[in-house]
This record gives C-alpha cells, sequence and structure tokens, in this order.
C-alpha cells in the first residue's frame, strides 16, 4: 500500500462465499419439506427424483463457478497495511444476509411455489446452491492453508460479491489473523496446555 492509499475495511473472502450456505441450506430443505406435502402436477416421487438431481447439479455447478477468477485475484493479491481494518467474521456474514435477506424471502417463496408442479424439487435446488456455496468456501480454504495466508476483500467492492468485476485485487494476512480459520468457520480458541507441577513437601 502506498503512503498516500487510505486504510480500508477488509473482509475474509471465503466468509463472504459462506455467508450465504447456511439460510440456503436450511431455507431450501424448508421448502422441500413443505413442498413434499403437495401432490403436485408430477407427483411426489417424481417431484423429488427431479428434486435431486438439481441438487447434485446445482451444488456442483455453484462450487466449480468463476474459480478461475478467485484464483486469478488471490494470484495477484497484495499484502493488507496495518491499519487496514479486519471486519469480523459475524459483522460479514450479518451484513450479506442483511443485505439480500428479501431475494432469500423471494427465492424461498418461489421454491415452496414450485412445489405444485414438481413437488420438493424447488426446494432441493436451492437447498444445492448453498451446498455449493459452502463446498466453495472448503476450497478457498484449503487454497489458504496450503498458501498460509488468508484472502481479504474490500468491503465497499462487495456488492456483486467478492468475484465481481467492481473487485480488482484481494488483500492477504498472516494465517492467524481475524476471528476466522481458512475457509470462513468459527476459528476455535486455542488449547491450552495446563502444566502441573508437583510442590515436594519441606523436610521437618
Amino acid at each position: 500500500m502506498g503512503r498516500g492509499e487510505q486504510a480500508q475495511s477488509l473482509a475474509r473472502v471465503a466468509v463472504v462465499v459462506r455467508a450465504g450456505a447456511a439460510p440456503l441450506w436450511w431455507l431450501g430443505l424448508l421448502a422441500a419439506g413443505i413442498g413434499a406435502l403437495v401432490p403436485g402436477l408430477t407427483g411426489r416421487r417424481i417431484g423429488l427424483l427431479a428434486g435431486a438431481a438439481l441438487f447434485v447439479v446445482a451444488a456442483a455447478t455453484t462450487a466449480l463457478a468463476r474459480r478461475g477468477r478467485y484464483a486469478a485475484l488471490a494470484t495477484t493479491a497484495t499484502r493488507a497495511a496495518r491499519r487496514d481494518f479486519l471486519q469480523d467474521r459475524s459483522v460479514t456474514a450479518r451484513a450479506w444476509r442483511r443485505n439480500r435477506r428479501w431475494w432469500l424471502a423471494a427465492a424461498f417463496l418461489a421454491a415452496v411455489g414450485s412445489a405444485f408442479a414438481l413437488p420438493g424439487a424447488g426446494g432441493l435446488l436451492m437447498a444445492g446452491v448453498g451446498a455449493g456455496l459452502w463446498l466453495k468456501a472448503l476450497w478457498i480454504g484449503h487454497r489458504e492453508r496450503k498458501e498460509e495466508t488468508l484472502l481479504w476483500v474490500r468491503t465497499d467492492w462487495l456488492g456483486s460479491g467478492p468475484a465481481a468485476k467492481r473487485v480488482t485485487t484481494y488483500r492477504t494476512t498472516g494465517i492467524a489473523a481475524g476471528d476466522a480459520a481458512p475457509g470462513g468457520a468459527r476459528r476455535r480458541p486455542a488449547t491450552t496446555a495446563v502444566v502441573t507441577r508437583r510442590v515436594r513437601p519441606r523436610s521437618s
């Protein structure tokens, strides 16, 4: 970072990717459960079989999408400055979900509504996207462990996602920076070894 450049607020790339996994997964499963109660035009069996196929396709497509872009940004990443602010994991995830809450609600209602045609299929498709995001975060985490660096992105570039055209570079820190482990999961507190010493009684 040059002297004239201002400090930036940075969010973990893996946390941003992972933020959508849980809501999409659980809302998708809920929509699939509700949809399975509806006979639908095709019947439950065909609907759930189609949903299982859509789940696999959605998970694979989401996990593999734009990997080249993520890899290119990671390769050209620059070191974060000491004055840059590292955003907490919970703040990043909460911001992502708050900004997309109406989109998630609309996707859930669409998945439930699709049950009248294919019971459970829309919900399993939604859950598949969530599973794909989780797999993508694991892939990023594998790269972070291999390179022993964590990937960060400026928060003011996150409007369209961590690999959008607006994002021109990532920032890196050491593997221990921030409160999230490689891959974006919550960092477990380090276990402290407790050493006990025996005290010899004084001789009388």
